[in-house]
């Protein structure tokens, strides 16, 4: 399966230009796609409901939006009060249904300076041929390594309570004429996971490593309730590769910030990861993975 994940900046490109239609071009076609910096009702997008658009432009595909900032931008119309939200957050697309979801809203540090706003991960659990996986799309704060670390610690204890927290419900529906159910059995929330997003932090950091782990004697180690980058097990090795440019102290900075990183049962099933490198649809590049969602997960999380 193809998945992809993109910092879409909102529409603004590298050339300073609006257009959230190229945005779409680029991931058009994926079966997975995680969107970050995606808004709602602000000045600078026309006041656009970019979530809506992106559906329409993407009409193939399943959605679900999750803002992680959220203000009143309520406005009076005729004498009438228009209830609107400017909002910012994350985005998931699947051509596959999107069983349920949940937004994280991310531990977040006061500043005196610079700006710093509110970081989320939406989490969507999605039905592959390979049994049920948990895929996040999310974003990390950009200022501190600090920050990242209590947002990375929060979301691997969410993960490794997910079996056992449940999802929306559990349990059996014990008022039938209320329908909470609409007949479905106990929806799945498996240890199986994928992250994809924007992290803000390149490979080897400390953030970094929370997540993947430090193993010096076995390189190739993968843990069932863990992580691993996919650009490191991929089948076919990446090329050098990079997500993000930026002038730097008069230099030209070629950082990886965005990521993907697959559960433990997942390791040996990736088969390529790259990155679309010199696309100006926003100030980031696209990160696409192809991995093995097609072959039934075996007993424990192994591969059949």
């Amino acid at each position: 399966m193809k998945l992809v994940s993109y910092n879409i900046q909102y529409g603004f490109g590298s050339d300073e230009r609006y257009d959230l239609s190229r945005a779409a071009r680029i991931v058009d076609g994926a079966d997975i796609i995680a969107l970050q910096e995606v808004e709602r009702h602000w000045q600078r997008s026309n006041f656009d409901d970019q979530p809506e658009l992106l559906s329409r432009l993407l009409p193939d595909y399943y959605w679900v939006y999750g803002p992680a900032f959220d203000m009143d931008a309520s406005e009076r119309r005729e004498g009438r009060l228009v209830n609107r939200r400017r909002q910012f957050g994350t985005m998931v697309l699947s051509k596959l249904p999107i069983v349920w979801s949940r937004l994280h809203a991310l531990p977040m540090r006061r500043t005196l300076r610079p700006l710093n706003t509110r970081n989320a991960a939406l989490e969507c659990l999605i039905r592959t041929p390979a049994g049920p996986v948990r895929v996040l799309s999310l974003h990390l704060a950009h200022i501190a390594a600090e920050e990242r670390l209590e947002q990375i610690e929060y979301l691997l204890a969410e993960h490794r309570r997910a079996p056992t927290d449940g999802g929306p419900w559990s349990g059996v529906d014990d008022e039938p004429s209320r329908n909470w159910t609409h007949g479905e059995a106990e929806p799945e929330n498996p240890p199986a996971a994928i992250w994809m997003g924007d992290f803000n932090m390149e490979p080897g950091s400390a953030e970094y490593r929370r997540i993947v782990g430090s193993t010096p004697y076995h390189r190739g180690a993968a843990y069932l309730d863990g992580f691993v980058d996919a650009a490191a097990v991929a089948i076919e090795p990446a090329a050098d590769f990079h997500t993000h440019e930026k002038i730097i102290d008069g230099r030209l900075a070629k950082r990886r910030l965005d990521h993907c990183f697959v559960g433990g049962m997942f390791a040996g099933r990736v088969r390529s990861v790259g990155s679309d490198m010199g696309e100006v649809a926003s100030d980031h590049f696209p990160v696409r993975v192809d991995i093995d969602l097609e072959t039934p997960l075996g007993l424990g999380g192994r591969q059949a």
